[in-house]
This record gives C-alpha cells, sequence and structure tokens, in this order.
C-alpha cells in the first residue's frame, strides 16, 4: 500500500489593491495608507510621528453620588518638527467617510493643543486646514502622494510665528 498523495491547500493572497477599501478598519487605513504616506514625505516615525494621542481624560460626569467620566480624547496622529514643538495633526477615518469628514474633529484637537496645520484622511488622500491664515486657500485637498515634509511645514509655522532661520 502506498502512502496518499499529499493534499495540495491553495490559499488566497489579498494585496492592498484587492481589498475592498470600505471595509477595512480606521486602525487599517492608518497603517496601510496614512502612516505611509507621511514617511514618504520624509516624517521619521520613531521621533516626530506619534500615534493615539491621549490629551483629555474626559469629562467628570456627577449624576447625584456617581461620578463617572467622559470618553478620553485622542488625536489620531500629531507630527512634531522637534521634540515638544507639535505642528501638524491627523485626524483619519475608514474609508466610509469622505476625505474630509474628519476636519471639524482635528480643527477642535488643534486649537485645544495650539497646532497650526490639521489634516483630515480615509485613506484616499488628505484634506489640510491652514489655521495660520497665511496661505492663498484656507483649506486644499492633497493627495496621498503629496503630504507635505517637515521641511515644508517647519518653514510655514517659522513665516507665521516670525522666527529668524535656525
Amino acid at each position: 500500500m502506498y502512502p496518499s498523495a499529499p493534499t495540495c491547500v491553495t490559499r488566497e493572497v489579498f494585496f492592498v489593491t484587492d481589498l475592498d477599501k470600505k471595509s477595512l478598519s480606521e486602525r487599517d487605513i492608518c497603517t496601510k495608507f496614512i502612516t505611509p504616506a507621511v514617511k514618504r514625505a520624509g516624517w521619521d516615525d520613531l521621533s516626530q510621528i506619534r500615534e493615539e494621542v491621549g490629551f483629555t481624560k474626559g469629562r467628570i460626569i456627577v449624576r447625584g453620588k456617581l461620578v463617572t467620566r467622559g470618553k478620553a480624547k485622542r488625536a489620531d496622529y500629531i507630527l512634531y518638527y522637534k521634540p515638544n514643538l507639535p505642528i501638524a495633526l491627523i485626524e483619519a477615518k475608514d474609508n466610509s467617510y469622505p476625505v474630509g469628514g474628519g476636519m471639524q474633529q482635528a480643527l477642535k484637537y488643534a486649537e485645544t493643543l495650539d497646532i497650526p496645520f490639521a489634516f483630515s484622511s480615509n485613506g484616499d488622500g488628505f484634506v489640510f486646514h491652514d489655521r495660520t491664515g497665511r496661505s492663498k486657500q484656507r483649506e486644499i485637498d492633497l493627495a496621498l502622494n503629496a503630504f507635505p515634509s517637515p521641511e515644508t511645514l517647519w518653514q510655514q509655522y517659522r513665516a507665521w510665528k516670525c522666527l529668524a532661520p535656525a
């Protein structure tokens, strides 16, 4: 008696292009599209990119003798030109939202944290909002491969703050 032939198992391999982007979670959109776009623009993931940054613990809610906290606020990305110098914030949404679907939230967070540049993305591209008021257009759409470099945003920041070149 001979041993039976091995059974072949076929596995489907999915690539990002094969996926239905609308089925991806917000975290998947960040990992597969937003973070790579930001890194390609020259941002260093160890020293300049922070993800899921909590900046409030949530409102204190008092109901009679019960005290609870509301939901904490968390920015999806904060980008730093130098340590302790945040210059941009990105609010990510899953792909069921439009590209600018997170802009209102990004603007609220940017105002709270005094960050001049706010972005929103759903993985298809970015909407860029310049809170400094120095750009010709306050808000513009950017392709996924057109995210600004740290140096570009730093130059705009320096002009806004009237800082001399370093």
